[in-house]
């Protein structure tokens, strides 16, 4: 019989012991935090400690590379690729910004992780009937200064390749009149993978592009302007099928420290 390997050990007797821990003690810290903070503020930090706890414990690096992020406070729906569980807790930690996550409304009332998104400002939504109400979340959003973070694919790539937009939020995007950042995550499912319950260590691209504005686009707009952003994050994405990233420098994407 062979036995697992040392990461599977790692993973099931430390990772998962450790980032249970995590969840509970700030999780519980900011609800706690969130009865005298109404904009999010200490609750977002909470998020971005929990992230970067679960990626120094496992033993991943963030290398941020591309454009500069937009000035803080400015919002916008920052756009991502998804073949990993970890990619949520890598965007916290490096995008400086504000974040709102937008999730089904029955992860409300999951302990701690779902506490912590109905009392911190995160757009949790009945996907069966969102009506007008997604709209004013999202307004709030944009009056406390925060950004929201999507993953339009709804669910993880299974093989990393992109799979196609949603184009909800396109049209939500479109209707608050905030630009979208394309973001291309590169190495997070070597780290884990979905249906693979092993954690390896890796260093992770989080690559910025430049924002795409929406102000005068109509919803008629809208399925063009998720597949303008497919192609933009894919263009990142190896064995997307989207195309080859390249930049003025030979291909090189500049690095800026995280």
């Amino acid at each position: 019989m062979t036995l697992p390997p040392f990461h599977w050990w790692r993973t099931v007797f430390l990772l998962i012991p450790a980032i249970a821990c995590y969840t509970i003690a700030l999780g519980a810290l900011s609800l706690v935090v969130g009865l005298v903070d109404r904009r999010g503020v200490a609750t977002h930090r909470c998020a971005q400690w929990w992230a970067r706890l679960i990626l120094w414990t496992s033993r991943v690096r963030i290398e941020l590379r591309g454009q500069p992020l937009p000035p803080a406070g400015a919002s916008c729906v920052f756009v991502a690729n998804h073949s990993s569980i970890y990619d949520t807790p890598i965007l916290f930690s490096a995008l400086a910004h504000q974040l709102r996550v937008m999730a089904k409304a029955t992860l409300g009332y999951v302990p701690f992780i779902g506490w912590h998104l109905a009392r911190s400002g995160h757009l949790l939504v009945n996907r069966k009937n969102p009506g007008a109400a997604i709209l004013k979340k999202m307004q709030r959003m944009i009056g406390q200064g925060a950004s929201l973070m999507v993953f339009p694919e709804a669910s993880r790539s299974s093989d990393g390749r992109l799979k196609p937009f949603k184009p909800g939020i396109f049209l939500l995007a479109i209707e608050s009149g905030l630009p979208i950042v394309p973001v291309s995550v590169v190495g997070s499912r070597v780290v884990m993978p979905k249906g693979r319950l092993m954690v390896c260590p890796a260093t992770v691209q989080v690559i910025l592009h430049e924002s795409v504005p929406t102000k005068g686009l109509t919803r008629r707009d809208t399925r063009a302007l998720a597949e303008r952003v497919r192609a933009i994050v894919g263009s990142a994405v190896p064995g997307s099928g989207t195309g080859v990233f390249s930049t003025e420098s030979g291909g090189q994407v500049p690095e800026v420290s995280v």
